[in-house]
């Protein structure tokens, strides 16, 4: 394996950006956004198109897109970042189906954007697929079909093993189910064009500035203090590194590989001409995309949660979750097991306790947040930024009543109850999936404890 780490991929692929500025001093801003990925970066976009005379500034601990917004599987999807029903349990059906056609827009918010700022970012609107290999997988896929449509998405459809194949052939695949909303990307690119697009628009940017704490007013950092009226915290998965906030969200590692350029042969025998995003029906969870330089990226879970929600800024990734990972591949394309993996990588996402993102702003102190999105923020982040501008400048909106805005949100337990949960947690899912592979024709019953104790 050439490179372990090292951020990810997709910045070995255009380089690690010339680090601006940290903060050298006290400062007193409009706005501050507090993390400058994807929501951040978004929310300054959106606020100072809105009003131009803003002064805002954006703080980041290491460089725009350090975190997830750089590290990603690269799709921009349509998904909603939580779960529907539970939306619905707080508000209404009405209100989710809303939310839906919303985050169906913000893909092509996303990449109408970026063409109209020529950021090239990989762009290619594809689709995704999500296959079941084993007749388990295959009637957990089609409750989840059925389920999806009464939820929005009228336009996805199922497909056959053979309706699969002409999009892709994967070794065993029964079936899968194709959703249009959905877009490869390299995140990378994405995120360094917007942070450019951002900066030209007068938004200044301080890298290298970590925030300790956020209080009405005032983010401190070991350079001075950032005074604001509005206060915006965009941290994500880095969330639980300020004062009060440890038990917020719990900060979930994702690896990923990235093989070697494949020869024209395996394309050829492997199809994925369209190059669809990929996932499956396992329950332990895998996402894939064909980059546009004729790869194949593979993530998944790993080493799901470090003790204490600790983090590892560089992404190494340890060699048992590279073996996995490269053992999915395989699973999936069995002529790809002679190939190089040219590198791997891990970052952190933010998971609410009850895997649902929430946007919110208080009038009284100044303070908004937004984030949570379990890894499908890529769009996700595009509308909450739009809401948070919303939000920000006292508009009553359709996106201000969006059912994520002011969702309720409790904290993960102490560990050591949150280490045990999640690795307990994963161990049932991974034994369900053998198990579904091997001989259970019906979704095992481990995999229904595990759901129980994930809070999904």
């Amino acid at each position: 394996m050439a490179v372990n780490g090292n951020v990810s991929f997709w910045f070995q692929q255009i380089g690690h950006p010339v680090r601006r500025p940290p903060l050298d001093g006290p400062r007193d801003f409009d706005v501050c956004i507090v993390g400058a990925g994807y929501t951040g970066l978004w929310t300054a976009h959106y606020l100072k198109q809105a009003d131009p005379g803003l002064r805002i500034a954006v703080l980041e601990r290491e460089f725009a897109g350090f975190g997830a917004s750089g590290r990603n599987g690269g799709w921009l999807s349509a998904k909603i970042p939580g779960s529907a029903k539970r939306y619905a349990q707080v508000r209404d059906r009405a209100a989710v189906l809303a939310f839906q056609r919303w985050m169906n827009q913000a893909v092509d918010e996303v990449i109408a954007v970026a063409a109209d700022n020529d950021i090239e970012a990989d762009v290619l609107r594809s689709g995704y697929l999500r296959v079941a290999h084993s007749p388990a997988q295959l009637a957990r896929l089609a409750a989840a079909h059925e389920a999806d449509r009464r939820w929005g998405h009228t336009d996805q459809v199922m497909l056959s093993a053979a309706e699969l194949a002409d999009r892709v052939r994967i070794d065993g695949a029964l079936g899968a189910v194709f959703n249009p909303h959905c877009a490869r990307i390299n995140p990378a690119k994405l995120v360094v064009g917007l942070a450019e697009l951002v900066e030209r628009s007068g938004v200044t940017i301080y890298e290298s500035t970590p925030v300790t704490r956020i209080e009405p007013g005032a983010a401190h950092t070991p350079f001075g203090v950032v005074r604001a009226e509005r206060i915006v915290r965009a941290t994500e998965g880095y969330t639980p590194t300020l004062a009060g906030e440890r038990r917020s969200v719990l900060p979930m590692n994702s690896s990923m590989i990235v093989t070697e350029p494949l020869p024209a042969a395996m394309w050829d025998a492997i199809g994925w001409a369209g190059a669809e995003l990929l996932s499956d029906q396992t329950h332990a969870y895998m996402y894939g995309q064909r980059t546009a330089d004729g790869r194949i990226a593979v993530g998944g879970r790993g080493n799901p949660y470090r003790f204490g929600g600790g983090t590892n800024p560089r992404g190494t990734t340890g060699a048992s979750t590279v073996q996995a990972l490269r053992e999915v591949l395989t699973r999936l394309f069995p002529s790809t097991a002679t190939l190089r993996i040219d590198h791997a990588w891990s970052g952190v996402l933010a998971v609410p306790r009850d895997w649902c993102a929430s946007i919110s702003f208080d009038r009284r102190t100044g303070l908004a947040r937004a984030g949570g999105y379990t890894g499908q923020g890529v769009a996700a982040a595009n509308l909450a930024a739009r809401t948070m501008r919303d939000l920000l400048l006292g508009r009553n909106t359709e996106l201000t009543r969006l059912p994520w805005v002011d969702h309720p949100v409790r904290r993960w337990e102490p560990e050591p109850l949150r280490w045990l949960g999640v690795q307990g947690m994963y161990a049932a899912y991974r034994a369900a999936d053998r198990a579904e592979f091997t001989h259970r024709t019906t979704t095992s019953p481990i995999a229904k404890i595990a759901d129980l104790i994930s809070g999904r």
